[in-house]
């Protein structure tokens, strides 16, 4: 993490309270040669995964509800989320971390994932790298009715859509997650689920 173009001059934390929020004070070198310093904060809640279930023989997707705080803060009346199951790596690997993660929120037990790419979600503002998987299911690797864990607050609704339906979600607004916008359309990009 050496870049002669910025020094980073001070950290200072602002709140630890659920994960960690800094404000950065550093020296950038522009384009022109010359230095500006600049205040940035900067939210470091640890890295996530997240996996799109598909069935290809039903051609459906297995996704999730939940109340999400932010979204209901910002103009969503319910708050409630329709999302691909996440969650935090905490001390796991990615893949180990999703498989764990879809088994809590959807109760089914995967044995093998694909890892499809990896990506910053909001660059500007949060170091979380999200990792992005792909994983077959069907009705024999269900194993509990998922819901999360009642210990991390977790109240998940588990739902299954052909993959029709759910991609026709994201042109209708019930869907608006980044994270699972973007697996759908990996999906449909690489004919994951043969529904056209």
């Amino acid at each position: 993490m050496i870049n002669p173009k910025i020094k980073i001059k001070k950290t200072e934390l602002l709140s630890d309270n659920w994960y960690i929020l800094n404000k950065v004070t550093l020296d950038y070198q522009k384009k022109d040669s010359t230095w500006e310093t600049q205040i940035r904060e900067v939210y470091d809640r640890g890295n996530g995964a997240v996996i799109l279930l598909y069935n290809t023989f039903q051609k459906t997707v297995v996704l999730t509800r939940q109340f999400r705080l932010p979204t209901y803060l910002n103009g969503n009346e319910s708050g409630m989320m329709i999302e691909a199951c996440a969650g935090l790596l905490d001390k796991d690997n990615p893949e180990q971390c999703i498989i764990r993660e879809t088994e809590e929120e959807t109760g089914y037990r995967l044995s093998s994932v694909k890892k499809v790419f990896e990506t910053y979600m909001s660059p500007g503002s949060v170091t979380e790298i999200l990792y992005f998987f792909v994983g077959e299911y069907n009705a024999s690797m269900k194993v509990s009715e998922g819901g999360g864990v009642v210990t991390e607050h977790e109240n998940i609704d588990v739902l299954e859509y052909s993959f029709e339906e759910a991609y026709e979600m994201i042109a209708s607004g019930a869907i608006k997650d980044a994270k699972t916008i973007l697996l759908l359309q990996y999906a449909k990009i690489n004919n994951l689920v043969n529904s056209l």
